[in-house]
């Protein structure tokens, strides 16, 4: 039993591990995501010789199903840093990846682009208050990158960021309603920014598998 627990989602009750089971059991669906990516990448490993960014963002993903299980699970301090820091270095990474290897810019721009992401997290938060700024510096992010590859690269992973992004979008609604519905629904609905966001990491891997270059 906890003497001291963070209790941020609808579905919790109360302090026991399985307070939150809908919250914690859909954090398989990370898992599920990872592991086809695994896959993917083990059938093309010869075409993505020299990406090593594309396993690390694989391992990430894992992480994240992991670090989300513990949060949802335990509701401590520590579980939360194991849930929300893989996150931010899936956004930080992803983002660098897409600039390099998608969008071919150099190191200065694809570094600049970043600060761009970490800058519109660090606002959102201390402008709104809103602890999900680095969520919508994601959303920001798939957008912005998949409009400019829709538009220079036609042919490239534009329209797969651009309905990643749509997605997040949804997925992060259902993320900010969890509380505000909890009269309504006990369960609240959380659970599904994670079936959802998993789907979205998924795309986004698998685009940068898919249209991505070894930078140079």
């Amino acid at each position: 039993m906890k003497t001291s627990y963070m209790d941020l989602y609808c579905e919790r009750m109360g302090p026991e591990y399985w307070a939150e089971p809908l919250n914690a059991v859909t954090n398989l669906m990370f898992i599920f995501s990872a592991v086809a990516i695994t896959v993917l990448l083990v059938r093309t490993v010869d075409r993505n010789r020299g990406r090593g960014a594309l396993w690390v963002l694989n391992g990430l993903i894992y992480g994240i199903g992991i670090g989300s299980w513990l949060f949802h699970t335990y509701a401590v301090l520590w579980a939360m840093l194991a849930d929300i820091i893989p996150i931010g270095v899936f956004i930080l990474l992803a983002s660098w990846v897409s600039f390099r290897q998608l969008a071919g810019f150099g190191l200065v721009v694809s570094g600049l682009g970043v600060g761009v992401v970490v800058a519109i997290a660090i606002l959102v938060h201390v402008l709104s208050g809103y602890e999900g700024g680095a969520y919508v510096a994601a959303l920001f992010a798939l957008f912005s990158i998949g409009t400019y590859l829709e538009y220079r690269r036609p042919r490239s992973a534009g329209k797969a960021f651009l309905w990643g992004g749509a997605l997040f979008a949804i997925s992060l609604a259902f993320r900010s309603l969890d509380q505000s519905v909890c009269d309504q629904i006990s369960i609240g609905t959380h659970f599904v920014w994670h079936i959802l966001n998993s789907i979205v990491l998924f795309i986004v891997v698998r685009a940068l598998m898919t249209h991505g270059h070894a930078a140079r």
